[in-house]
């Protein structure tokens, strides 16, 4: 681990061979309950960073944090057939992780699509998940956010610098997060393009574009609520951004009344999906993850 970011890069192989890459954060053995961390849909483990910092250096109780780039993300590999970025085979990759990291059990954090995977792992390796964090997700998925994401995703203009980034994203997104400042959105283009290999480019395979052409958002989504009942031993956190178009408020409300330990939070000027990193989300975060630690034991 370096001092500079707090966490360590580790590769992982996929059932297929595909190279995978995750940063690990914190004490790897402890009694801590660990946390593993699943970014959304064009997303990387970037996302966690503040969230990860706080729970890996508490001073009371440093715990293992493990912040997953999936295939086609981050530093993981991108598959040459685009088709392999699918929530199946993603389930599978989270499990050969998982194993290779030893982690048992753990609580997860899921944004978007790493929501979908945290209820999907839940169906099918219940024993993993000893607490949650769904961050603007839900067992009902509204189709105007698939179809907003779709518009964008492989599609934004190449900024020349991460200024002008934080510009197309302001310009993109300001009527559904309205409450950023400038610092925020310049963080999120640095989280959004990377400069690794020169010019500024995406920091995912575009051909995520092609699994969203795919969607045939005419007909109704499939409702998960089966996968969602499968968290229902565990303490949860439902996170809603106030101006989701994703994440419908009724959907919210139905998850708390089915969820016998579910806490919601709604976060004001925000929409799909809130950050993860103020002060208040990490406290709200923290609370969770204690509680299910104690849960747990």
């Amino acid at each position: 681990m370096t001092v500079e970011t707090g966490f360590a890069s580790r590769f992982f192989t996929a059932s297929d061979g595909l190279k995978l890459h995750a940063r690990d954060y914190g004490p790897l053995a402890g009694s801590a309950l660990p946390v593993v961390c699943l970014p959304g849909f064009a997303r990387t483990a970037a996302d966690f960073h503040e969230v990860a910092l706080a729970l890996s250096q508490d001073e009371a109780r440093p715990r293992r944090v493990l912040a997953l780039d999936y295939r086609g993300r981050g530093l993981s590999a991108y598959d040459p057939e685009w088709k392999h970025y699918d929530i199946r085979v993603e389930l599978d990759d989270l499990m050969q992780v998982l194993v290779a990291a030893g982690i048992e059990r753990a609580v997860f954090i899921g944004t978007s699509r790493g929501g979908l995977l945290t209820m999907a792992l839940a169906a099918a390796r219940p024993a993993v998940i000893k607490g949650a964090v769904l961050n603007d997700v839900g067992p009902v998925i509204d189709a105007r956010g698939l179809l907003r994401i779709r518009g964008y995703v492989g599609k934004l203009p190449q900024p020349r610098s991460f200024s002008e980034g934080a510009e197309i994203l302001k310009r993109l997104s300001d009527q559904q997060f309205p409450a950023l400042g400038d610092t925020e959105w310049e963080l999120m283009a640095r989280r959004t393009w990377t400069d690794r290999d020169g010019p500024l480019r995406p920091d995912y395979d575009t051909n995520l574009m092609k699994v969203l052409e795919e969607l045939d958002l005419e007909v109704p989504l499939p409702v998960l609520w089966p996968y969602f009942d499968a968290l229902q031993s565990v303490p949860m956190l439902a996170i809603r951004g106030d101006n989701s178009d994703l994440l419908a408020e009724k959907t919210l409300q139905e998850m708390a009344e089915r969820h016998p330990d579910c806490e919601t939070h709604v976060v004001p000027g925000q929409g799909h999906a809130p950050l993860l990193g103020s002060k208040e989300m990490v406290r709200r975060i923290g609370k969770l993850v204690t509680r299910a630690e104690r849960r747990a034991e």
